[in-house]
């Protein structure tokens, strides 16, 4: 099978306030790019080359800003940052929080297919323009609006709390102790992301003890069992990589004096869709023993195409948009039978010292979720553990690694390997 390698890319500070610094969202796609380029010693001028020769093209993941900043048509937003855009075959891509994969998933198609040797994806989103009660109808959108959202103050921690409550529901557990393990996740991904210079958290306080203090001023209820530990951050922020096909990688690795074996490139991948409302989900999976079987679907996907296993990955970035939506995902991960994803959590096998570290970058609690550039930041991670450029998140001997990139509850489903041989 042809390999898309990635060449590298950058993320932004998703602690910023884009709107307080009297920024805009051109200045939120120069300041990626300009970085990601730099960083990968890719030139502008090379850009140009490739668009001549019609091999290059760029993919914009963007959920909703049409309603934070009253604009759509991002996909031709790169000709504001540089005239070598001009004429590069561009557009956007929308699929909820997976947006970003979305955008990877059509890139890659393109290189795969020959038509590009380079693909340039963008994640991007403003969030902080508006109040959290407007943000939270405008991520309303993401579900079954009309059926789930209307009238509700914040329907997507209400959701994810009615997956918590199914969660205990179908496998029969103990509500306290399942409370408890979501604290924990709270916990670790906070505990995480003070190691990342980029994360949204890095400076914000998070104990085990207030992890647990539900309903307190500090950690007040959201949304049904759900509080402010369990859900992750309201962002801007923007997220890049670059993906090239074998023949432009092996050029790209002579002109930089690098080998290709040092480069990971995507080994499998997958994609599944589950029914739009939650309430459909769980009658679809009621005979299941996954509560979100879509999802267990496209990770068995990424593993059957890479022909690698749960046992080879060295560690693992899921989507934790809240803390329920994590404890579902890990038995789809396969690091445990459903039921029984207590046991990855109690025995630390998932914190960041732990054999399969989740989340070592924050994830989106800690780290931060601007929603249409979670994917590909959760590929840039990726790509940074397995060449080794994690800095203090570096897993240690890192060298296969997943992620699980979801929209809306459980809806869209995206998973990418991605490794070096």
């Amino acid at each position: 099978m042809k390999k898309v390698y990635i060449l590298g890319g950058e993320q932004s500070d998703f602690e910023r306030n884009w709107s307080k610094e009297g920024k805009s969202l051109v200045g939120m796609f120069r300041e990626v790019i300009e970085d990601a380029f730099r960083l990968s010693n890719i030139s502008y001028e090379e850009i140009s080359r490739l668009n001549k020769e019609n091999k290059v093209g760029a993919f914009v993941g963007n959920f909703a800003a049409e309603n934070y900043l009253s604009q759509g048509h991002l996909g031709a937003f790169l000709t504001e940052v540089n005239e070598a855009f001009n004429g590069i075959p561009s557009a956007r891509y929308e699929a909820a929080c997976a947006s970003g994969s979305t955008a990877i998933d059509a890139g890659m198609a393109k290189i795969l297919s020959q038509q590009f040797d380079l693909a340039i994806v963008v994640g991007i989103e403003m969030m902080k323009t508006v109040d959290s009660k407007l943000s939270g109808t405008f991520l309303g959108s993401a579900a079954y609006y009309e059926k789930e959202a209307a009238g509700v103050d914040f329907p997507f921690p209400n959701l994810f709390s009615k997956l918590a409550d199914a969660t205990i529901e179908k496998y029969n557990l103990n509500a306290n102790r399942y409370m408890s393990n979501l604290a924990e996740i709270s916990y670790i991904n906070y505990s995480n992301a003070k190691r990342n210079t980029k994360a949204q958290t890095r400076n914000w306080f998070m104990s085990r003890a207030q992890a647990n203090e539900r309903k307190t001023g500090t950690n007040p209820l959201v949304g049904g069992r759900l509080a402010v530990s369990d859900c992750s951050q309201t962002t801007d922020g923007a997220a890049m990589v670059f993906l090239a096909s074998e023949e432009y990688a092996r050029s790209y690795c002579k002109r930089n004096n690098y080998l290709i074996e040092e480069l990971p490139y995507i080994k499998g991948w997958g994609h599944r869709n589950a029914p739009l409302t939650f309430d459909a989900k769980i009658i679809d999976s009621i005979n299941d023993p996954y509560i979100l079987k879509w999802t267990r679907t496209a990770v068995e996907e990424a593993y059957k195409k890479s022909g690698l296993h749960v046992n080879d990955m060295d560690l693992f970035e899921v989507h934790d948009c809240f803390t329920s939506s994590e404890y579902a995902t890990l038995s789809c991960l396969g690091l445990t039978e459903p039921g029984r994803e207590y046991e990855a959590i109690e025995s630390g096998l998932i914190s960041f010292n732990g054999n399969k570290p989740v989340n070592p970058s924050g994830g989106l609690i800690g780290g931060g979720h601007p929603v249409g550039a979670s994917g590909i930041r959760m590929l840039l991670d990726l790509y940074k553990q397995t060449s080794n450029k994690a800095d203090e998140c570096q897993v240690e001997n890192a060298k296969n690694a997943m992620m699980l990139n979801i929209g809306g509850s459980a809806t869209t489903n995206y998973t990418f390997i991605v490794g070096r041989d």
